[in-house]
């Protein structure tokens, strides 16, 4: 089995080697420590890591929320943050980007690897809620099904619409389902039809 793929975005670089360190440690692979939002989704558009590791605080015109903002909406890639900021403001900014996790640092190997470990699993479970959603609406696409009493007429052997409207029994099916025709006699019709000593 592939090992879990990781960016690190941190932008003190003692930080991220510390943090690539403990993550190469549990058995992940680090991908790359960038320390600005713009060469993070940079490498999410290049590598799509499994996760990222996201630091509020960073280099460049992007901070860690408008960055795991751009790729959630972008890549739909999991985004920890990994942050020494734990004021209730950041934090009510940073949950609206929809996180797998907030950790503050400095945090110990137990609460980051069971952060990692949480994010992919919710991520994966996610996936395939997402999966199954769009199965299901290609299924419903593809399923038209005629339903409840028509009224038809005995004679003609047209059908009454919601409106009161008569229509061909083929035109009200093909509105109303997949269905498509082709037309032919059967034997019966034949007879009446085409042989005279049957009349």
């Amino acid at each position: 089995m592939t090992a879990p793929r990781i960016l690190i975005v941190e932008d003190e670089v003692l930080v991220a080697t510390d943090l690539k360190n403990r993550i190469t440690h549990f058995g992940y692979e680090v991908i790359d420590a960038v320390s600005s939002g713009e060469a993070a989704i940079a490498r999410v558009a290049a590598q799509n890591p499994d996760i990222v590791l996201m630091d509020i605080m960073l280099n460049g015109v992007l901070d860690g929320i408008k960055t795991a903002e751009v790729i959630r909406k972008r890549f739909s890639i999991p985004v920890i943050y990994l942050t020494a900021f734990s004021e209730e403001k950041i934090f009510q900014e940073a949950k609206i980007t929809e996180p797998y996790g907030y950790v503050i640092k400095p945090c110990n190997d137990r609460e980051l690897h069971i952060a990692i470990e949480v994010a992919l699993y919710k991520h994966k479970v996610d996936s395939e809620k997402e999966d199954l959603i769009a199965k299901l609406q290609n299924a419903l696409a593809t399923i038209s099904t005629l339903h409840g009493i028509l009224p038809i007429c005995s004679s003609c052997k047209k059908i009454r619409d919601d409106k009161g409207s008569w229509q061909q029994i083929e035109s009200y099916i093909r509105e109303h389902s997949e269905a498509e025709f082709t037309h032919g006699i059967c034997p019966d019709c034949v007879k009446k039809l085409y042989d005279p000593g049957e009349q």
